[in-house]
């Protein structure tokens, strides 16, 4: 595949400009044929393209996760607070329990506050689920998609800010206790609220700040935890060959069980590529007591930190009880096309960007 020689034009309004389109356009036929090359791999395996709606009642109950809300106005004119997913979760979550064994989603979702070089306020979100598999076929999973995403994109090696990465190697798995040691030297274990006892906030922002993170003192465990992954463990992952992240505490994985041999990490694995995350998987939870314990917890802190909450979706946590054990994962597809085309932006792999403000 030819490489564009001139760097990609700024994000623009006028990206229907037959220039402009010109230049983004070995992009965007890369990432049409990385979309083939999934739809291919989810085909041979047995897997249901699925579409699920983009109205929910719940856009999803995660802190720091920001949704865009509308009205919904029925025929005799009474409305209904809905909003744009920020996931298919849910919805995906209920035709598990309704007996589909094994689906995919190319999925529109939305989220406020998010726009920069990998980030965009609507984008799409791979997102598959394997009833009865455990979390480790997820990590399966995204090593074949980081391979047939390079051959169809026409890239031996991902390239990004600087950094490369080998789309092909066998993806290290490396946990974040062992992450916080090499990448910070902190013992996370050691930070890790005992049973029955609530995080130590102070102690961690002390141990960060002997690391060179920057706290405030109003910072909760989580907090400082985020800091230090973006800030000193995050830029080193991906780089060489694919990085699989596993074993986040459990607080830090609303929505993944906890392991059996040691409940304080849960199932839960991130992967990344040239220092940039590319998909998130659970091992799913699905005790509905504990998701509502979680989710309500969530919504406090949201409360407390940006002043608004959203509803639990009382139909999905119902679902709960019927779904079978499994596992899913949710990719970021756009920034998967980004690195399998060699484009520089997010906006480069967008057929029609949201303007800009």
């Amino acid at each position: 595949m030819t490489v564009p020689s001139a760097s990609p034009p700024p994000p623009s309004p006028a990206w229907w400009r037959p220039d402009i389109h010109a230049d983004r356009r070995p992009f965007l036929l890369a990432r049409a044929r990385v979309a083939s090359a999934v739809r291919a791999f989810f085909a041979e395996d047995g897997f249901v393209e699925v579409e699920t709606p983009v109205l929910q009642v719940s856009p999803g109950n995660e802190t720091h996760l920001h949704a865009f809300g509308t009205d919904l106005v029925g025929p005799d004119g009474t409305t209904r607070r809905l909003y744009l997913r920020t996931s298919p979760e849910f919805a995906a979550k209920k035709l598990l329990a309704a007996g589909e064994p094994r689906i995919f989603e190319f999925a529109r979702v939305f989220r406020n506050r998010e726009r920069g070089m990998a980030h965009h306020p609507e984008f799409t979100m791979l997102e598959w689920y394997r009833a009865g598999a455990p979390y480790t076929a997820m990590m399966a999973d995204c090593a074949s998609l980081l391979a047939g995403a390079a051959q169809a994109g026409g890239f031996a090696t991902f390239q990004y800010r600087g950094k490369s990465c080998d789309p092909f190697a066998a993806p290290e798995r490396l946990t974040l206790v062992a992450a916080f040691d090499r990448h910070a030297s902190m013992d996370l274990e050691a930070l890790l609220p005992a049973a029955g006892e609530a995080p130590d906030a102070a102690h961690f922002a002390r141990a960060a700040s002997e690391a060179g993170i920057r706290t405030a003192p109003d910072d909760t465990w989580a907090d400082v935890f985020a800091r230090v992954l973006v800030e000193k463990i995050e830029p080193n992952l991906g780089v060489g060959r694919p990085t699989i992240l596993t074993d986040y505490p459990v607080s830090e994985a609303a929505l993944a069980r906890p392991k059996p041999e040691d409940p304080r990490f849960a199932e839960r694995f991130e992967l990344y590529c040239c220092g940039l995350e590319l998909a998130n998987a659970f091992g799913e939870l699905t005790d509905a007591e504990e998701q509502r314990r979680r989710f309500e917890a969530d919504m406090d802190e949201k409360e407390r930190l940006y002043g608004e909450r959203y509803p639990l979706d009382e139909d999905f946590l119902a679902a709960l009880a019927l779904m079978p054990p499994a596992s899913g994962c949710a990719l970021g597809f756009d920034r998967l096309a980004l690195l399998a085309s060699g484009a520089r932006r997010i906006e480069d792999v967008l057929w029609a960007p949201v303007a800009p403000a």
